[in-house]
């Protein structure tokens, strides 16, 4: 239950986690103000999966007790009584399930394996290429979970996900249908938190934040999309992983998981390939249908011919025309926001960067601003250079400006934006997706929010505006990264009907990874970066521990990381840890350095990370790094 307890000078509301026993020495003990509860807000099942949490991600359980509890009920004034006596805004489970779709042979096939499957292993990956019908053989397997009185965590990467998703449900399986994110409003969150606790036979849909809730009768957890690096949180604390945190959860009830994706990570699928999850692929489209032709369209003879239509090629503009003169829409990824990521000085090539951050300000010309996506800094867009006063010009370009370049060059075009400034407001998400499941739209443009999941019948052609962008990163997961939105955004074109185009615009023609994409063949791209990882030791063949030093003096925080390195060097060996300056060393004022540090799989996972918290507490006892940030990221993405 809470409490309220006295700390320092003011009261705080915390969690009886239990009883300690034995001699509390040199501890101040204070007695409790109050007991605010008069039932049990947390499980024993839900502390244990905090302090996993606390432990695996070396964060205090303070830290995940706040990620866990929705705001309200962290309020002293809050009560489960007094939300008892309103009218509950969540309907009563009634038990009843709407007609089903029978399977089709493909989906009948994955849906007697997966149970089998579950006979040897509790995880099974769902390996579904887009578009195979992998969402119906879940229902079924959720209606099998309801109608034994078990519950059921149905977990997606991002809120847009739950819209379309959340409607196809709700058909099926009515009111019992529940969807938990931060887009919920803090008093329903926490009124579906407590009804939670009575144990209804629920269907939760929700990001990765629906791992904390309470449970009773957990059957089965889902992490569609399992791939997705939105299911990791990176600040603040816990930096925690959902589809690890969820397996977790499920070995604690006996539950079962199914991860589905048509582009497995890396790490998920080497556990297949080592027995530790069972595998089920679907190889093939729902109804027939072919996977769409993806083209590549080489941007430097485009330029060098001069057909370009500023950042179209003379093909794609083409291809639009068409597609959207026989009635169909199209879908254009470019996954950066703003209208530009910089401007530049034409004289003396300077770009106005943030104050607070060490990165170039991005360009929102509707508001004649530019803006740092990192702090929220803003300043007025400038007229000429602040160092030397020479012309400014426009660097790249972002989905705003793919945006007013679509109603340029295909003026009869309906078009509508998608990303993180256009869905600021509660409804836009719905309202986007609405209106151009409704034709109101003909052209969306997106970021990577419209690769993921979404489904349109009348999509037919999908294009890729700067391919180059997505695997000219300085990290060894950047082409996987790269594979995965390729094949997920192509995966949008031909979900009905005729087959679906693709058009990626590239500079790189020749990249090797192109090979894989265009022949939808993620078993060559699979072996080769796992033998490529095995090569240089990234993970699955080591663990790695992210630790970031921040402060706002660089020299003191240069000095910092360089001790603390020497320090793990001679616990870990030379090779194991490495400091790196980050691409972006400035964030909100304080400079940042990182060590990376690799862990050897047979290595005893827990006894690393206590002699790395060993030697991060030896450099804080030191008086000069004692206000140097020091934080851990486990398992990083």
């Amino acid at each position: 239950m809470r409490v309220l307890v006295p700390l320092a000078t003011k009261q705080v509301v915390g969690i009886v986690q239990g009883e300690h026993v034995g001699a509390l020495e040199y501890v101040r003990i204070r007695e409790i103000i109050a007991v605010l509860d008069d039932m049990p807000i947390v499980t024993r099942e839900q502390l244990r999966l905090w302090r996993w949490i606390a432990d695996y991600y070396m964060c205090p359980i303070g830290d995940v007790m706040a990620a866990a509890l929705p705001a309200k009920i962290g309020d002293k004034s809050y009560s489960f009584s007094a939300v008892k006596k309103r009218r509950v805004h969540l309907p009563e489970y009634t038990g009843e399930i709407e007609p089903f779709h029978e399977l089709d042979a493909q989906q009948a096939q994955a849906f007697g394996e997966i149970k089998t499957s579950w006979q040897k292993q509790d995880t099974t990956l769902l390996f579904g290429v887009t578009s195979s019908g992998k969402t119906e053989v879940y229902m079924h397997l959720i209606r099998e979970q309801l109608e034994a009185g078990k519950q059921v965590l149905y977990l997606v990467p991002e809120i847009a996900l739950t819209t379309q998703l959340t409607d196809r449900l709700q058909r099926v399986f009515g009111e019992q249908v529940v969807v938990y994110h931060s887009r919920v409003t803090d008093g329903l969150r926490a009124e579906i938190y407590r009804q939670q606790l009575y144990a209804q036979p629920r269907l939760i849909v929700g990001a990765r934040s629906a791992v904390f809730l309470p449970f009773r009768e957990l059957g089965l957890v889902i992490v569609d999309e399992e791939h997705e690096p939105s299911y990791k949180q990176q600040d603040p604390a816990p930096r925690y992983h959902a589809r690890s945190a969820a397996i977790i959860l499920a070995q604690m009830y006996g539950a079962k998981v199914l991860l589905g994706t048509a582009t497995p990570s890396v790490e998920s699928y080497y556990n297949t390939q080592t027995g530790k999850y069972g595998l089920v692929t679907m190889g093939e489209r729902y109804a027939g249908l072919q996977l769409p032709e993806i083209r590549l369209i080489d941007l430097k003879r485009q330029y060098h011919r001069k057909e370009m239509y500023g950042h179209f090629s003379d093909p794609l503009v083409a291809r639009m025309q068409e597609e959207i003169g026989k009635g169909k829409q199209v879908i254009l990824f470019q996954n950066r926001r703003g209208y530009a990521p910089m401007m530049e000085c034409e004289e003396c090539s300077q770009s106005p960067k943030c104050v607070n951050c060490d990165v170039p300000m991005t360009l929102h010309l509707r508001d004649h601003r530019l803006t740092c996506h990192y702090c929220g800094y803003t300043i007025p867009m400038p007229q000429s250079c602040p160092h030397c006063g020479g012309k400014m010009k426009i660097h790249g370009f972002g989905t705003e400006r793919v945006e007013d370049e679509v109603r340029e060059f295909v003026p009869e075009a309906h078009v509508m934006r998608m990303d993180l400034d256009s869905t600021g407001k509660k409804s836009a998400y719905q309202d986007i997706i609405n209106a151009f499941s409704r034709h109101e739209v003909d052209v969306l443009v997106g970021t990577q929010m419209v690769s993921k999941g979404l489904h349109f019948d009348d999509v037919s052609l999908v294009a890729v505006l700067n391919a180059d962008n997505l695997f000219n990163q300085p990290d060894f997961r950047c082409y996987e990264r790269a594979y995965q939105l390729l094949e997920q955004v192509s995966g949008r074109a031909g979900r009905k009907g005729n087959r679906g185009e693709v058009l990626i615009q590239t500079f790189d023609v020749k990249n090797p990874l192109f090979e894989y994409v265009l022949a939808h063949d993620y078993a060559r791209f699979y072996a080769s970066q796992i033998a490529e990882r095995e090569q240089f030791h990234y993970p699955p063949f080591c663990r790695m521990i992210t630790i970031m030093l921040r402060h706002k003096e660089l020299t003191r925080v240069n000095r910092a990381a360089a001790d603390l390195q020497r320090l793990l060097s001679m616990v870990f060996g030379k090779r194991c840890s490495v400091v790196i300056e980050p691409g972006i060393s400035k964030i909100q004022n304080l400079h940042i350095r990182t060590i990376q540090l690799r862990i050897e799989v047979r290595a005893n996972y827990a006894r690393a990370k206590q002699m790395l918290q060993q030697q991060i507490a030896a450099i804080q006892q030191n008086q000069e790094y004692k206000s140097v940030q020091i934080l851990c990221d486990v398992d990083p993405l």
